[in-house]
Order: C-alpha cells, then sequence, then structure tokens
C-alpha cells in the first residue's frame, strides 16, 4: 500500500518525551504526516487508501539493536539471516546493528559484502554490519578501516576479545578518528577478569563457582576512556553492568568526549541471584551482578547517562550450553524478548514509555547517524505497534531463532508487539 493510515494510536515519542493519542500516515516508506488527537480524544483524518485501526494500541519508532550476533557465516546452525530477521520482526526491532564475531571474522571488504548481500536477501528487518577493529579480532593489526568504512560497516570493533595492547589500541582511536568512524568496545581488565563466570563475592563463594571482580570493567573502561582523551576518537562502551563504572562515563562526558554507552536488557531485569540452581542460561559475558548494580543501572537509563539499551542477542545451541556452568558457553538470546523484558522496568515505574524507547531506538539511531527512531514526517516508517499489558508466558521452543537460550523461559512477562513495519511494509503482525 502507498498510502496507510495507522489511527487510533498511543503514539509514544522518544524525541520530544510524550505520550498522545493519535494517527501516522505512512506513504512510499516514509512517515508523510504525524496527526494528534484533540483534548476530547477526536482528530481530524483524512481518508487514505489503507486505514489500520490500532484500537489505542501503542505506536513506537522500531527498535535499533546494536551487537546483535548473527552466525552466517561460520555457524549458521546457530542462527542465520533469516531466522534473526524473523526473530527480530517478531520483537519490534527494525534495526539490527550486526557484530563481526564470525567464522571468519568480518575484517575484509569482502567478507562484509557477503554479510551485506545475504542480509538484503533473507532478513525481513535492516541489518547493518559493524567490522573488527583488528584483524581476526586478535588485537595485533589494525583492519583496513576506511575501505570497510566504504563497504558500509557502520562501527569497529573487536566484540568481547579486549585489545590488550594499549599501543595498538591508541593507534586504532587514532586512525578511527581520522575517518570520523565509530569505535565500539566491551569494557575489561583481560587479566582480571579471564576465567570468570560470575561476579565475585559471597554468592558466587557459596556456589562453587569463578569469580570475576566488578573493578575489572572499571579498569578497561577507565583505560579506553584515557586513550579516547588522547586521541578524540568517536567511542561507545556496549555493555556497562557496574556502579563503580559509571562516576568514569560521567567524568568523560562532562569533559566533552564524544562517548557513549550501552546496557544489556539482562543486566537491567535479572541479577546474579538468578544463577542459583546453575542454568546456564544465565550465564553471560559480562556476568550478571548484584541488584545495588542492577539498580545504579537502571538508574543510569533514566538520568540518560546510559544512552542505549540493547539485547545482546548471542544464539549458543544446546551443546555449547548444556555443560557445567564454568564450562559453558556466554551469552543469551534476546531479540525477542528485549521490548517485553523492557516493559518490567515500565511496570515497575523506573521508566517511562518515552525514555525507554529512547534508548531503545532513538539514541542508537542517532549514535549511528540514523534517521530511524522518530515519529516526525520525513523519517522512515520503520514502526511497532504493541500492548504493554498484554501478559505472556515465554516458551524457548516458540522462538524463531534457531537458538533456544533464552534466560526468561517460561517466564511470565507483560507486553506483546503486535505489528511491525519496516520501510512502510508490515513484516509482522495478521496478514504479514
Amino acid at each position: 500500500m502507498t498510502d496507510t493510515l495507522l489511527t487510533n494510536a498511543r503514539l509514544i515519542d522518544p524525541e520530544n518525551g510524550t505520550t498522545n493519542l493519535g494517527a501516522i500516515r505512512i506513504a512510499d516508506g516514509m512517515i508523510v504526516e504525524v496527526l494528534q488527537g484533540q483534548d476530547d480524544g477526536s482528530m481530524e483524518v483524512l481518508p487514505a487508501e489503507g486505514l489500520v485501526d490500532l484500537g489505542g494500541k501503542c505506536l513506537a519508532p522500531g527498535i535499533v539493536d546494536i551487537g546483535v550476533k548473527i552466525c552466517e557465516p561460520g555457524e549458521r546452525h546457530k542462527e542465520s539471516f533469516r531466522t534473526a530477521g524473523l526473530a527480530a520482526a517478531a520483537g519490534g526491532v527494525t534495526t539490527m546493528v550486526s557484530r563481526p564475531d564470525t567464522i571468519p571474522t568480518i575484517d575484509s571488504p569482502e567478507t562484509l559484502e557477503f554479510v551485506s548481500r545475504r542480509a538484503n536477501e533473507a532478513a525481513p528487518v535492516h541489518v547493518l554490519p559493524m567490522a573488527s577493529l583488528t584483524k581476526n579480532r586478535a588485537g595485533r593489526e589494525m583492519v583496513e578501516i576506511g575501505f570497510l568504512k566504504d563497504a558500509g560497516a557502520v562501527a569497529f570493533t573487536d566484540c568481547d576479545h579486549v585489545i590488550s595492547d594499549t599501543k595498538v589500541l591508541s593507534r586504532c582511536l587514532t586512525y578511527a578518528r581520522s575517518l570520523n568512524a565509530l569505535v565500539i568496545a566491551h569494557p575489561q581488565e583481560p587479566i582480571l577478569s579471564a576465567g570468570g563466570s560470575v561476579t565475585s563475592g559471597k554468592f558466587a563463594s557459596l556456589r562453587g563457582l569463578p569469580g570475576v571482580a566488578p573493578m575489572a570493567e572499571r579498569i578497561g573502561l577507565e583505560r579506553d576512556l584515557a586513550l579516547v582523551e588522547m586521541t578524540r576518537a568517536r567511542y561507545h562502551a556496549d555493555n556497562l553492568s557496574t556502579a563503580a563504572s559509571l562516576p568514569a562515563l560521567q567524568r568523560a562526558k562532562s569533559a566533552g568526549l564524544d562517548v557513549t554507552a550501552g546496557v544489556n536488557i539482562h543486566h537491567l531485569t535479572l541479577n546474579e541471584y538468578d544463577v542459583g540452581d546453575y542454568r546456564t542460561f544465565f550465564k553471560l559475558k559480562p556476568p550478571l551482578r548484584c541488584e545495588d548494580d542492577r539498580l545504579a543501572m537502571v538508574e543510569a537509563v533514566a538520568s540518560g547517562l546510559i544512552d542505549i539499551i540493547s539485547s545482546m542477542h548471542t544464539p549458543q545451541d544446546e551443546e555449547s550450553k548444556r555443560l557445567p556452568f564454568h564450562e559453558a558457553a556466554s551469552g543469551a538470546v534476546g531479540l525477542e524478548t528485549l521490548l517485553p523484558a523492557a516493559l518490567r522496568l515500565y511496570h515497575a515505574d523506573a521508566l517511562d514509555l518515552p525514555t525507554l524507547f529512547r534508548a531503545l531506538s532513538l539514541n542508537p539511531s542517532k549514535r549511528l547517524g540514523l534517521p530511524t527512531g522518530r515519529l516526525t514526517v520525513g523519517a522512515p516508517a520503520d514502526l511497532i505497534v504493541f500492548d504493554p499489558d498484554q501478559p505472556i508466558v515465554v516458551d524457548r521452543f516458540k522462538l524463531r531463532s534457531k537458538s533456544k537460550n533464552t534466560p526468561f523461559d517460561e517466564q511470565r512477562l507483560q507486553g506483546r508487539v503486535l505489528r511491525t513495519f519496516v520501510s512502510g511494509e508490515q513484516v509482522y503482525g495478521p496478514d504479514a
């Protein structure tokens, strides 16, 4: 349909911080009109070729999820572009920003071109690839940042492989700065964090599991920020999880450095006690933290200190998870559970809906220079319709992802995506 009117909607506008009754007209993949309801709830609506009455449900910009692992090439049995795209559409994620930790690593224009072509062929949502910062993510030799950026890489990251050689990292940041390229890092002190599977402390000792001190994250972040201050590079810390890291982040922002930070939805809604029965679906990197850290992360999102919420979707097959806790692979799938899990914070009165979508959609769009994340005329019609109050029980075997490693299995959540639109085309929902 070239002209569709989504009417009787509760518009969630993260840019203006408002929630109002209204309607949105989309045509040729763009938002062409935004109508706001009057005080009595009425609106003057012109006819459209297609009329969709949303029945008062929420209409928001589609989620932009930074850090999605899609296991093509190399581990297609864990996740493919098709299955990840279907999971994303069902979860309200209209743009996946994919990680380069594939086999082989995405560290050359040829590999990046393969990924882009496969994504365009198979995924019903947008896929924006990141490239590694060093060759094979080995932390020794910088990739051809300029060639990869020209080939479509939106950011550069070695994911959870920390570049321990400070001189190599400083050179990477300096070169990235000259090209205005965004560097994304996973702050950890690699020696201190090696071998840990849970957060160190009394609970880890009682469970007999090797722990990693939260200070490892702070030390890693402090080092990175010092190098950012020296090089003036664009930098994003993708997965902060401890209160100890926040003062350094605040200082960097106050000093005017081009720095942003993100947090994993699992670290906003779960804590270290959730691993109590050794269920490996709760083994993440970084590990789940104490409740005080979780609350500090929620407050940092509410205040805007932490900019972005992501799923850090990391598929793992049954063989890599069905092991003793300390031997099992880290990571959890999250494309389909990102929004209902995030709505826990809304139902707990910790975040309102515009603030939530500021972190899920607007801020990641801004960081990557995308026009998405907004309910304004001229913005792409990447939209989701959801009911924040509809209860669901997560069944991992019904997830569209190939891998089923979700920590929310059998948990009761509130919130369901009803429709997803990508460039004005409905890719999930009735008749999609």
